[in-house]
């Protein structure tokens, strides 16, 4: 029997693509409760934390198959962010919630989840100007 990837990052990205080039906020719903979760849970109610992850409110957004990493502002101050996928809720537009995906919550019940990013690691790619 073949395992498949999750869906989950697939759908993410392709949310979070449709949303930006309709002109909506792209939110984020967490559950802070998922191991390795890098983010400003001070922020969160109900074990949940909402984000905003328009690249206007991030800054280098990358959303790949074991998470969502980014740098924001928060309460003025500049902080690192990792999410891991099985930790994403749903995404939806900040202006009309009907523009929303939200997730079963089970995909990952059999998941080994990722690591936080080692930060020591450069970021971006590897093209350099000479």
């Amino acid at each position: 029997m073949m395992t498949s990837n999750p869906k989950r990052p697939y759908f993410v990205r392709a949310m979070h693509e449709w949303l930006s080039d309709n002109g909506f906020t792209p939110y984020l719903m967490v559950d802070i409760n998922t191991p390795n979760l890098l983010a400003p849970t001070e922020y969160a109610q109900d074990g949940r934390l909402v984000l905003a992850i328009s690249y206007q409110a991030t800054n280098n957004l990358l959303i790949d198959n074991d998470g969502i990493s980014f740098a924001a502002r928060f309460g003025g101050v500049s902080k690192d962010v990792w999410i891991p996928m099985q930790a994403v809720l749903g995404i939806y537009a900040k202006e009309d919630t009907e523009h929303s995906l939200f997730f079963d919550p089970s995909e990952y019940d059999n998941h080994t989840p990722p690591t936080p990013p080692n930060n020591d690691k450069p970021k971006g790619g590897h093209l350099k100007f000479v």
